[in-house]
């Protein structure tokens, strides 16, 4: 599981989509990901964020003009095939690596990676709770940006 994102991640996953988009950049991906969210995702965040504003915990409100931030979460770091993007939190610490592999000129693959570290038992209740909405959100999200 180490991942240079995240070396010390203790949970992860990926989900990845193939596109005919071929001249698109890991930040023109993650843009698209992020702003391709359905209106049911976009009030579930909000929904999460009044859930944990009592606890303390960063919430998705951001201010979406600024360059360093994609959808709600500020850029970690760049390369040519990735972007990744995050948080870190009392509770855990979270990356999004959105990877752009060009494997012919009609074929692109999108991966994203998500990695955390969890700090306490309130990160892994975290975790647990979302996660059933996590394997739902972003592959639903990744097909709402490259549709087939």
């Amino acid at each position: 599981m180490p991942h240079v994102a995240m070396p010390n991640a203790d949970w992860a996953d990926a989900f990845a989509i193939r596109t005919s988009s071929h001249a698109i950049t890991p930040e023109m991906a993650a843009h698209k990901i992020m702003s391709n969210r359905p209106d049911w995702v976009v009030h579930l965040m909000r929904f999460r964020d009044l859930v944990v504003r009592p606890f303390g915990l960063k919430s998705g409100a951001r201010d979406s003009t600024d360059p360093n931030i994609i959808g709600i979460f500020p850029i970690m770091a760049r390369s040519e095939n990735s972007i990744t993007l995050g948080l870190d939190d009392k509770h855990l610490d979270f990356r999004l690596v959105v990877e752009v592999q060009h494997d012919s000129p009609d074929q692109t693959l999108i991966r994203t990676t998500t990695l955390t570290k969890r700090h306490n038992m309130f990160g892994r209740a975290y975790l647990a709770t979302i996660m059933p909405f996590h394997r739902v959100i972003v592959p639903t999200m990744l097909k709402a940006a490259f549709p087939q």
